[in-house]
């Protein structure tokens, strides 16, 4: 069985005896009625538990909308002229508009990817911006203690609109919905309160109901005040495949059904090797995200198996504490001792790596530099086919194998 990985923009391939795999994880067979842009025009016809945004907004009014930045696969650029249009016929002037992306802790963007982000449309007639190029509005504290402290741009604004895609989070349980404020346009010390509380035993991808972190980001939220959202289910091919409008809650709560019923994937038993990739540029710019579609990977892998994780990272490690945590740590063990002392944002992914390292070998094929690989604690290959056989190599012939191609965003669950 040929099985092909997303590696930047390009594929990564290998052969696999069609014996010795259990299973390729992709997503469920859905029907899709709509499309794209289609599919987002429905949505705003169809608001779940508010009005029409025409009938929301008025003449006069600021309108912030929040939106992903370049390290998420959201096609904000299809969402654009639909949601202009329903902000128009309600009245607002296209100078009220801003359109902000939300930078939670990553880097500045250039004007040419905030453009490519917002679609030619939206770049000529509203204004882009970074949540990080304003300062920001405090609200007081979440009953967690977590700061709420959101960019003054979103906070000021009359109307405050978010969009993003729903997909599975390693501790928030799900993305989308209120995280479009926290961490989006958070504060890094707010980011951190809230993330510090991965270490609880509920905050794990898929579950919701009673995740702390997912109900932390929902009370700063409800603080600040979302007007309306519009959340999108993407397919492996980034097209949007379901979109909800409407209630901050009640509208991600259905985006967050249809992702399982399309990403939930049960399996008989765990398996030997996991081949794992993120689906491809841009969400393995840098290990920092990759590091999602590994932790998927753990509930498909056996305690003693070898999780080859695919993921070009082209831009490098992608964050400054992440960094420095896994490149000075002397053994994984330090990494989750150290979170548990002294949570920090940036070095919560480098032990979320070390509770993976804790069960499973990490084989990496990626751009990176071999001897930065091995420093942290993984062992590194230029192709997928290499660690493969590495793989086998070390359990046997007979290994059985889990591929997950796009492992960001399907979930094993063990029967």
């Amino acid at each position: 069985m040929l099985l092909e990985f997303g590696f930047g923009t390009d594929v990564q391939k290998v052969n696999v005896k069609d014996e010795n795999v259990l299973d390729v994880l992709m997503s469920n067979n859905v029907e899709k009625a709509l499309v794209n842009e289609e599919e987002v025009s429905r949505a705003l016809l169809s608001p779940i538990g508010t009005k029409r945004l025409k009938d929301i907004v008025k003449s006069g009014d600021s309108v912030a909308i929040v939106t992903s930045d370049i390290t998420r696969p959201f096609p904000t650029y299809r969402v654009m002229p639909a949601l202009l249009d329903e902000l128009y016929a309600g009245g607002v002037k296209r100078e009220d508009i801003t359109l902000i992306f939300a930078l939670g802790s990553h880097r500045h963007q250039t004007r040419e990817e905030q453009e490519k982000i917002a679609g030619k449309r939206a770049a000529e007639e509203i204004t882009l911006a970074d949540s990080t190029d304003f300062g920001f509005t405090h609200y007081g504290f979440t009953k967690n203690g977590t700061p709420v402290d959101i960019c003054e741009k979103v906070a000021k604004a009359d109307i405050r609109i978010c969009l993003g895609n729903v997909e599975y989070h390693y501790f928030a349980g799900y993305s989308g919905g209120a995280k479009a404020i926290m961490p989006g346009v958070s504060t890094r010390e707010a980011i951190q309160k809230n993330h510090s509380l991965m270490v609880d035993e509920k905050a794990h991808a898929g579950n919701i109901k009673d995740n702390p972190i997912r109900r932390d980001i929902e009370e700063a939220a409800k603080m600040v005040g979302v007007d309306f959202i519009l959340n999108a289910v993407l397919d492996e091919h980034k097209n949007i495949v379901f979109a909800a409008a409407g209630d901050v809650t009640k509208a991600h709560r259905t985006a967050c059904e249809y992702l399982d019923r399309m990403y939930l994937k049960p399996i008989e038993k765990r398996a030997d090797i996991v081949i794992v990739s993120q689906g491809g540029a841009p969400k393995d710019l840098n290990l920092y995200q990759t590091q999602k579609a590994l932790d998927n990977a753990k509930h498909a892998v056996r305690k003693g198996g070898t999780v080859i994780l695919v993921g070009s990272c082209k831009e490098g490690l992608g964050e400054k504490t992440f960094e420095e945590w896994i490149t000075s740590a002397k053994t994984p063990e330090s990494l989750i001792t150290r979170i548990k002392e002294d949570f920090k944002l940036g070095g919560h992914k480098a032990a979320a790596i070390a509770m993976v390292l804790k069960n499973a070998d990490i084989y990496l094929v990626s751009e990176l530099d071999e001897d930065l690989v091995k420093s942290i604690f993984m062992k590194p290959f230029k192709t997928v086919e290499e660690a493969y056989k590495a793989a086998i190599k070390k359990h046997g012939e007979n290994a059985t194998v889990i591929a997950m191609p796009y492992g960001g965003s399907t979930l094993p669950r063990e029967k």
